[in-house]
């Protein structure tokens, strides 16, 4: 119960400074149970979109442990507009160390290190109403330890923030 009392400052301060940003759409994370990604699981996430003038930036988040044994995550994502037809469907290699030095990228405390990626810069929305973006993992394993969770990210883009 001491523990709790310790983190609520911390939890206070994270939802304040995320409130901060006006330009942020939507965000959110899935953690995997057992910090393990199994190629069957393939997260999902919808968001709403009124403004098709609008340019957004869609992030990718990824969480890992330092026990992850790869340097990099190749991840597919299939992004599906509202009336059901494909969007976007990609294939991403994001680079969690670095290959040269094995030295973590992302921000970190401990062994647990977060990253975002750029995925889709300056996309366009051409639709208004609810987006379906799926995430799926793209190694050639089944199952990978040291990945705790994955997310997105929508903002309105760089050079259309007020």
């Amino acid at each position: 119960m001491l523990k709790l009392f310790r983190l609520l400052p911390l939890l206070a301060l994270v939802a304040g400074l995320t409130a901060c940003d006006q330009s942020q759409l939507y965000e959110k994370n899935v953690d995997f149970e057992g910090y393990t990604w199994s190629v069957r699981q393939k997260p999902a996430f919808t968001f709403d979109i009124a403004d098709t003038t609008q340019r957004y930036d869609v992030y990718f988040n990824v969480r890992n442990a330092s026990a992850y044994g790869y340097y990099n995550l190749y991840l597919k994502h299939t992004l599906t507009a509202p009336d059901g037809k494909p969007v976007s469907q990609l294939l991403h290699q994001m680079l969690l160390m670095d290959p040269q030095t094995g030295e973590p990228r992302g921000r970190g405390t401990g062994d647990i290190y977060d990253h975002q990626f750029l995925a889709l810069p300056n996309q366009r929305f051409r639709q208004t109403g609810t987006y379906k973006l799926v995430l799926e993992q793209y190694m050639r394993q089944d199952q990978l330890p040291g990945l705790m969770a994955v997310g997105v990210r929508v903002s309105q883009a760089a050079a259309s923030k007020p």
